[in-house]
């Protein structure tokens, strides 16, 4: 290699040969008012696609600022689905902190030259960016800096609670009523549940609760894998051994995950961080079972179908990385975004063209369902395939339909609904609120 030329300038090199514009100083740490900066940074530049707004602070008062990105920020299109990236839940798993921010200048940037997919992108779909869940956390990690990080330093909250083990445990329910036939979606959470949550997780649960999200990853580091749910195991704990716990989806989330690493310069090779990994994803649970966690949680609770992806080896990578690291997500990010376009999507009416709330959708054969959003748009991500679809709401004569779904943009399905006869009005009893509150178990600090 020619004397003088560094990674980080080789990396820029191949970035600006792909037609991407590259800015030195973006590859570096940004602390919380660097990133503050960088986010209004990008918010300026491209005011007309961009929305800054806070989703709450965290223990120490720091804003969880989210960038959005939408052709009308701020408003919910219908039929125009709500995707989120989250990136430093852990505080000091530092690469997708910067890798968001990295993201958002590059969508603004690439939309103002005129990119084609990015302006789709930002066209056809709400996009939400946290870049991090745990600015404290970050705090905590960057005064001991890239050299001597630990693993667990800056890993909690400021009173050192992870964050990814502080979700309601939605999964002890849903595995109950797997044998009893209960409810199989949007599970009740348990009483007092907002006093048991850190103000970062109840942030984020308030974040889920007011935006009907289709699709979504949790960025992390530790390790390089694309990770999928269930995170927790069916099964008792033995030391040892480990268990697939599949959810309803299992293929469809095998497929997004395996988007992720294929789009990825070397996660889909399988061998990094010492361990294997067949395609360079795996289930949660197979790998070791966790309670309480994230992507569970955006499953059982809401519409929104998450993954987590563990990006280095290194947690807090140095600044001298960061190119090489953009350069082998970039793609990566943008095809997984991507994905949030497949499936089925549709309007559900009622006999005088008004839309209906939380309607039910469900899928044959698929023990998972849906719910329309206020506006009375639905999305369900489907493989590519047959399907009968039936949806209903309290009220109404369920109906049902027929669909083939393709292997490109998702199909169109609109739903009429016939008002019931009155004899026909009953609702059905709710599953009432259960405190499932679960038991301690034995700690495991893996990189999720």
């Amino acid at each position: 290699m020619q004397r003088g030329w560094t990674l980080p300038r080789v990396a820029a090199l191949l970035l600006g040969l792909m037609g991407l514009s590259v800015r030195g100083s973006d590859f570096q740490h940004h602390r919380y008012e660097d990133m503050v900066r960088a986010l209004f940074a990008v918010q300026s530049q491209c005011p007309y696609v961009t929305r800054i707004y806070s989703i709450g602070r965290s223990v120490e008062g720091r804003h969880l600022y989210v960038l959005e990105f939408s052709d009308n920020p701020g408003i919910h299109e219908a039929l125009e689905p709500e995707f989120k990236y989250v990136g430093n839940m852990h505080g000091n798993e530092v690469l997708g902190r910067e890798l968001l921010i990295e993201f958002a200048q590059f969508m603004c940037e690439e939309y103002r030259a005129g990119n084609q997919r990015i302006t789709r992108l930002i066209h056809d779909t709400r996009i939400h960016i946290l870049p991090s869940m745990n600015p404290d956390g970050y705090e905590v990690a960057a005064k001991q800096g890239p050299e001597f990080n630990g693993y667990l330093v800056g890993r909690g909250n400021a009173r050192e609670i992870d964050l990814n083990r502080n979700f309601p445990d939605l999964n002890a329910l849903v595995y109950y009523y797997e044998k009893t036939n209960g409810r199989n979606h949007h599970l009740p959470l348990p009483d007092n549940w907002e006093q048991q949550v850190e103000p970062e997780t109840l942030a984020v649960i308030k974040w889920m609760q007011n935006y009907n999200f289709v699709l979504s990853a949790n960025l992390h580091g530790g390790a390089v894998v694309a990770n999928y749910p269930f995170d927790k195991s069916r099964d008792a704990r033995i030391r040892g051994r480990t268990t697939h716990a599949s959810t309803p989806d299992d293929k469809i989330f095998r497929k997004l995950a395996r988007t992720y690493s294929y789009a990825h310069s070397w996660m889909h090779k399988g061998w990094n961080c010492g361990d294997f990994f067949d395609e360079g994803i795996t289930n949660g649970a197979s790998w070791y079972s966790l309670s309480k966690g994230m992507q569970d949680f955006n499953y059982l609770y809401t519409n929104c179908f998450e993954i987590t992806l563990e990006l280095s080896c290194d947690k807090f990578p140095p600044a001298s990385a960061l190119p090489r690291e953009w350069l082998g997500n970039r793609e990566a990010l943008v095809s997984y975004l991507e994905q949030v376009h497949h499936g089925i999507k549709g309007m559900v009416y009622d006999e005088n063209n008004n839309p209906i709330g939380k309607a039910q959708v469900s899928v044959a054969g698929v023990n998972h369902d849906v719910t329309s959003g206020v506006e009375g748009d639905y999305f369900r991500l489907l493989l590519p395939g047959t399907y009968t679809v039936i949806t209903s709401a309290t009220g109404y004569v369920p109906s049902t339909s027929t669909v083939t779904v393709g292997p490109a943009e998702a199909t169109q399905l609109d739903f009429y609904l016939k008002t019931a006869p009155k004899q026909n009005l009953k609702v059905k009893p709710h599953n009432g609120k259960k405190n499932l509150s679960s038991p301690k178990s034995a700690l495991k600090l893996g990189p999720r």
